[in-house]
């Protein structure tokens, strides 16, 4: 297998640029949230005119920049925050449960020890391909067990991502899919994502890890929870940073959705794949329930 990366990893997509331009517009918004920008001044940072700011923003977003701001607050955050956990509660007290839904797409998971992956991995036949996403370009890897892994990745960056996968799975079979690939990107990130049967996920991890990323398929589309409230959730009030340590480690992006924790003060905290990032997905999913959003 060729440890270069593929044509697709060497080109800039147009989403690419797209989302390049809506990652500098939202981290002037949040650096400058309390001057409550203009649009002018939005589109003199990211050298467009004022009109295209507008169109680009309202066409990846479904709302205006200005709109979009509002969910970047602290305070939108801790309300959201409040919100979720009240309805969590009432969840697990009423004994309802369910697969986490990204819109109408139902995620299961199905996890293992990592030596019972290594082992299920050998020889296993590994799907992987790029593939624009509103958040820029991604990388995903199915087996006949489910998505195993699925990250953004940078054009600009040094590191090469199916070398990566070559020396996490040396005896897997990794076979380069980019037409199933990007068919299935589309399905999960569309905004009306709609799966027969779901997604099924095939994840290795330690037991309490593999316990915190089922709790995280508890939280509702655009719903935000704590370290602290994900970790009273699991009945492990006192683990809240071991809790953020099994988040960090998470390797399939959005569909378990790690960008759903925030820190206790609201603040949006780190990410694997960039703080700016994470904002952008949750601005993106609470623009696509609010009123004049996607949903």
């Amino acid at each position: 297998m060729s440890r270069n990366k593929p044509k697709a990893m060497s080109e800039i997509s147009g989403a690419d640029e797209n989302y390049a331009r809506i990652e500098q517009a939202i981290g002037f918004l949040r650096a400058h949230h309390a001057e409550q920008p203009e649009l002018r001044d939005l589109a003199a940072y990211i050298n467009l005119s004022e009109s295209h700011t507008q169109r680009l923003f309202s066409r990846w977003a479904g709302i205006s920049p200005k709109r979009f701001l509002q969910f970047l607050t602290i305070e939108h955050a801790k309300q959201q925050m409040g919100r979720t956990g009240d309805l969590l509660s009432l969840s697990l007290e009423t004994g309802l449960s369910g697969p986490s839904r990204l819109h109408d797409l139902f995620v299961n998971m199905e996890a293992m020890t990592p030596g019972e992956f290594r082992q299920a991995a050998a020889g296993m036949l590994m799907r992987y391909g790029f593939g624009d996403t509103p958040f820029g370009t991604a990388l995903v890897v199915s087996t006949p067990r489910g998505i195993c892994h699925l990250a953004f990745v940078d054009p600009a960056d040094p590191g090469d991502p199916v070398a990566a996968l070559a020396k996490a799975w040396p005896e897997a079979r990794l076979v380069e899919d980019p037409h199933g690939s990007r068919a299935l990107l589309e399905q999960i990130f569309s905004p009306r994502a709609t799966v027969d049967g779901g997604l099924s996920l095939w994840v290795s991890g330690t037991n309490f890890q593999i316990q915190v990323w089922r709790a995280l398929l508890r939280i509702p589309f655009a719903g935000m929870l704590s370290y602290q409230q994900l970790a009273e959730m699991m009945g492990r009030p006192l683990a809240a940073r071991a809790v953020g340590s099994a988040v960090a480690r998470n390797g399939i992006a959005v569909l378990v959705p790690c960008h759903r924790v925030l820190r206790g003060t609201g603040d949006f905290g780190e990410y694997h794949w960039g703080p700016t990032r994470k904002a952008a997905i949750c601005g993106w999913e609470a623009a696509a329930v609010s009123e004049g959003g996607r949903a």
